[in-house]
C-alpha cells in the first residue's frame, strides 16, 4: 500500500493531482483549508469532488477511496492582511504578471499549511509504520509573487520540518508537476481521467480556479477576468476543450465562448 497526503484546495491544479494519485494506486488523505478566503465554493467544489469520486470508488473498486477532511482555520480570518480573505480588498483584476496581483498574496499561507500536511503525513507513517509521500501541485508556471511557491521556501521549509521531527526522513515530496504549467497538468487529467474511467467533464465541473466567484441567485458562477480565471481559459483554450464550469459576469451568466473571447483578447494584448 503506497499513502500519500494531498493539501487539496479545490482548484484544477489539486483536483488533477488528486486523480494523478489514484490512478497510481495510492492511498490518499486529502485536507482542504477553511481560513475564510472569499472563494469559498473552492471547499464545496472539493467536498463535492470526494463525494463524486468515492461514490465510484465504492460501486467499482477502481481505486481506493479518499480520506477526506476541512481543516477549519477561519479563526485567522480578521487576522489576516490580503484581498483573497473575507474584509480584504476587491480582488484585482488581469494577468499575474502584473504588479498588483501582490495584492492577492496571503501572508504565510503555505507555510501553514505545510506544517499541518507534515504533522499529518508524519503521523501516517509513524502509525503504518511506511513512507508517506506528500503531494503538491506545485508547477513551472507558479508565479513571483507568491514566494512561498518557491522551490528556495520547499527546500528551506522541509529541512526545517526534518530537523524538528523524529522519523521525518520517511515523509517525502510527489510533485509531478514541477516541469510543466497548466496546460500539461489538464493534459494529464485527460490521461488519469481515461485510466480511471472517469468522465473528464464531470470531474472538471467540480472544480474552482476563480478568485472572484460569483453568487446568482445561490448558484455559484466563475469569474473570466481575475488572474486564476484568465490562467484556467487559457489552459483550456490550448487543450482545445470547452470548459465545463459555469462563467459569469456583471450581466449574469455567460456561455463559455464569452469567457474564452476575453482571455483571447488579452494573449493578443499582452502576448
Amino acid at each position: 500500500m503506497k499513502y500519500a497526503v494531498l493539501s487539496l484546495s479545490g482548484g484544477m491544479d489539486s483536483s488533477t493531482l488528486l486523480l494523478n494519485l489514484l490512478s497510481e494506486c495510492y492511498a490518499v488523505t486529502a485536507v482542504s483549508f477553511d481560513y475564510g478566503q472569499k472563494h469559498r465554493v473552492e471547499l464545496e467544489r472539493a467536498i463535492e469532488l470526494t463525494n463524486y469520486l468515492n461514490e465510484i470508488a465504492l460501486n467499482t473498486d477502481a481505486f481506493i477511496p479518499i480520506n477526506y477532511q476541512v481543516i477549519k482555520l477561519d479563526g485567522l480570518t480578521q487576522l489576516l492582511n490580503s484581498a483573497l480573505v473575507t474584509g480584504g480588498d476587491d480582488v484585482p483584476e488581469g494577468h499575474y504578471k502584473e504588479d498588483n496581483m501582490k495584492a492577492t498574496v496571503v501572508p504565510n499561507r503555505n507555510k501553514i499549511f505545510s506544517s499541518i500536511i507534515q504533522a499529518i503525513a508524519l503521523s501516517i507513517a509513524n502509525e503504518k509504520d511506511t513512507e508517506v509521500k506528500i503531494a503538491l501541485g506545485i508547477h513551472a508556471g507558479d508565479h513571483a509573487i507568491y514566494p512561498d511557491c518557491r522551490q528556495e521556501f520547499r527546500d528551506a521549509d522541509f529541512e526545517a520540518f526534518k530537523q524538528g521531527n523524529w522519523g521525518a526522513d520517511r515523509v517525502s515530496f510527489y510533485t509531478p508537476y514541477l516541469n510543466t504549467g497548466k496546460l500539461g497538468i489538464l493534459r494529464d487529467g485527460e490521461v488519469c481521467c481515461n485510466d480511471l474511467g472517469l468522465n473528464f467533464d464531470q470531474i472538471y465541473s467540480r472544480t474552482n480556479t476563480s478568485y472572484k466567484p460569483i453568487n446568482i441567485n445561490g448558484t455559484w458562477y466563475s469569474d473570466y477576468k481575475s488572474a486564476s480565471s484568465v490562467e484556467r481559459v487559457e489552459a483550456f483554450i490550448a487543450l482545445g476543450r470547452r470548459d465545463p464550469v459555469r462563467y459569469a459576469d456583471e450581466s449574469g451568466e455567460v456561455d463559455w465562448e464569452v469567457a474564452k473571447t476575453h482571455v483571447e483578447q488579452l494573449l493578443a494584448e499582452h502576448g
